[in-house]
């Protein structure tokens, strides 16, 4: 009977140190990061940060002569516009009320968001 005790005990003790090891980083195992975002620190360019984003996800829709959805993007004036007004940050992040983008891709990664709402919120710099 003290053997089996000893045991149980042992097996306990083994099974919480085991699950004791358990490392969950949602940000990392959901968010489709693959390590802390750095892009969004300090000032953020718009040519070198935002623009390159804004070409992969957004241009090929929304610029020339019949831009998706009616919104033109592009230049630095227009790319401002649809951050003001609120669009830019909530199409990219699913707000609700909103319609989701980029369309037929997947979303944006947290980081990447970030890196535009860093822009937004430093006041839109034509940097």
């Amino acid at each position: 009977m003290k053997m089996k005790i000893s045991l149980a005990s042992l097996l306990l003790l083994a099974a919480v140190l085991i699950s004791s090891c358990y490392y969950d980083k949602e940000g990392l195992l959901y968010s489709g990061n693959s390590g802390p975002c750095t892009d969004s620190t300090g000032t953020v360019s718009y040519a070198q940060k935002v623009v390159p984003l804004l070409q992969q996800y957004c241009y090929s829709c929304h610029t020339g002569s019949f831009p998706s959805g009616n919104q033109l993007m592009g230049t630095y004036t227009a790319d401002k516009a649809m951050a003001l007004n609120g669009k830019l940050y909530g199409t990219i992040s699913h707000a609700a009320g909103l319609s989701p983008m980029p369309k037929g891709m997947s979303k944006m990664t947290n980081c990447q968001i970030a890196v535009i709402k860093k822009w937004i919120d430093s006041g839109t710099l034509n940097n």
